[in-house]
């Protein structure tokens, strides 16, 4: 698979977000206070991993990272490490574009758990798939996501970032405050990177 995005720089992105937030996601950690470290260490092996695939081939890129982050003693390295197989399997023989960027965000913070299906229509099917994980969605899902997307809206964020922010909240990523916290600087970068590619 190709790409006419550069996930080095995403992800590379990403890192350094992580790195300024660092502080602030460890004491947001209330059990180990060392999520923020577990952040910078997972997105630098990501951001590796990519820079050393094959020119072009993302896929290998991210079944790399998947593989270095599973052999992490971290939950956190755990669920992207599986959030990143599944990518690498959803995005195989694909080019990835801008308009793919919410799938990867959907497939990483999934944890290994995103259901996504292609196709323009296939991404808010994902979405509402994925807020129910294997049991299906259930009426304190829905009341999750709409709550979390209520308050994103009321703070002032776009509909496509309420929307993410729903995603989070009912996923396996928004279970912790820190992880929903550091999911969200994920997402805002992945975000910014869509922005830019539609003006």
């Amino acid at each position: 698979m190709s790409s006419n995005i550069d996930l080095v720089k995403i992800f590379s992105a990403v890192a350094e977000t992580m790195v300024e937030n660092q502080a602030s996601l460890n004491k947001a950690d209330e059990y180990n206070q060392d999520h923020g470290d577990h952040m910078v260490e997972i997105f630098e092996l990501v951001s590796g991993a990519m820079k050393d695939s094959p020119s072009g081939d993302v896929t290998s890129g991210l079944a790399k990272a998947s593989e270095l982050l599973a052999g992490k003693q971290s939950g956190s390295a755990a669920m992207y490490a599986k959030g990143l197989a599944q990518a690498a399997e959803y995005f195989q023989g694909q080019d990835l574009d801008a308009t793919q960027l919410l799938p990867l965000l959907q497939t990483m913070l999934g944890g290994g758990e995103a259901s996504v299906s292609q196709g323009a229509s296939g991404l808010l099917n994902s979405i509402v798939g994925s807020l129910g994980g294997d049991d299906g969605l259930d009426l304190g899902d829905v009341l999750s996501a709409g709550a979390a997307f209520m308050q994103s809206k009321q703070e002032g964020d776009s509909n496509l970032e309420a929307a993410v922010d729903a995603v989070i909240s009912a996923s396996k990523m928004g279970e912790t405050p820190h992880r929903a916290q550091s999911s969200k600087l994920v997402a805002d970068v992945l975000l910014q990177t869509l922005m830019s590619g539609m003006q």
